[in-house]
């Protein structure tokens, strides 16, 4: 899904509503709520956007639509990742406008639910991905997944999805994501010791720093305080600190590792990550 950064705001949806021969026909089970008849008129796509922002592989994807659809589908989902972070609200509207054309999609069905997350949706969000992974075989969303059943209020189903095979099979920053919202969970149920086992994953290497690491560093110094382990998770306070410097200085742009020895003389306040779930999107890929 294409991204980028707009000033715009939510207003009034101003589009024409779709003739009843563009409307797909519904299932008995479909609850996609792109389908409800209560469902808001399409939202306006920005004048400079044409669909031809989208990457190759979502163009291609998008090729099984006839030219109507994918003209329309392509504008709505680049409007999703243009105001995913500005307005997270319209680029869910703008994702199940894609949806109602393009339903079949993976990348439709990625968009509705990373915009539903983003958007506190999580509902919408755990059904879209599911079926995402379902179409797809990707598992990359599987942290977003967990951390919807959080926000949800079922932490038990956060814990299920980081023990099942799926998520076995991951590595690199996922499993690093997955692990942080595991031990959130395990947290919410109150079983902290549960939730320094989530944390101690290969990518909890101390000597050095991934673009993951500050939070995986504090959410296990987090989860070591709550079992009394103060000196150990001092220390991890203190190199979260250490890979955040090593990770912003000026001669690294955006490095994805980094390794380092040296620590700060005196330990910084850091974030509290393990008490909500996080709502960026953290799935940045293997490092």
């Amino acid at each position: 899904m294409n991204s980028r950064d707009d000033d715009r705001r939510r207003g009034p949806y101003r589009g024409r509503p779709e003739r009843p021969d563009q409307r797909p026909s519904r299932r008995p089970h479909d609850m996609r709520r792109s389908n409800r008849e209560d469902r808001a008129r399409s939202p306006e796509i920005d004048e400079d956007v044409t669909g031809r922002e989208l990457d190759r592989e979502a163009s291609r994807q998008l090729g099984t639509l006839n030219d109507n659809n994918r003209k329309l589908v392509a504008k709505h989902l680049v409007m999703a990742g243009r105001l995913i972070d500005v307005d997270p609200a319209l680029a869910q509207e703008h994702a199940l406008a894609a949806s109602r054309r393009g339903g079949r999609l993976a990348l439709v069905r990625e968009a509705v639910g990373l915009t539903s997350y983003a958007a506190g949706d999580y509902a919408e969000a755990v059904r879209e991905l599911r079926t995402y992974r379902r179409i797809s075989g990707d598992q990359a969303h599987l942290p977003v997944q967990a951390d919807c059943e959080r926000g949800l209020g079922r932490p038990e189903k956060a814990v299920e999805l980081g023990e099942s095979e799926e998520a076995r099979q991951l590595k690199g920053a996922i499993r690093a994501e997955l692990a942080i919202v595991v031990a959130g969970a395990h947290a919410d149920l109150g079983d902290h010791a549960s939730a320094v086992s989530a944390l101690e994953v290969p990518e909890l290497q101390k000597d050095r720093a991934f673009s993951f690491s500050p939070r995986l560093f504090s959410a296990y110094a987090e989860a070591l305080e709550h079992v009394g382990r103060q000196d150990e998770a001092q220390q991890w306070r203190r190199q979260s600190f250490v890979a955040e410097q090593a990770l912003g200085t000026g001669a690294f742009e955006s490095p994805e590792i980094m390794d380092f020895d040296d620590e700060p003389a005196a330990l910084p306040k850091v974030k509290d990550v393990m008490g909500t779930p996080d709502k960026e999107q953290r799935a940045e890929g293997e490092a």
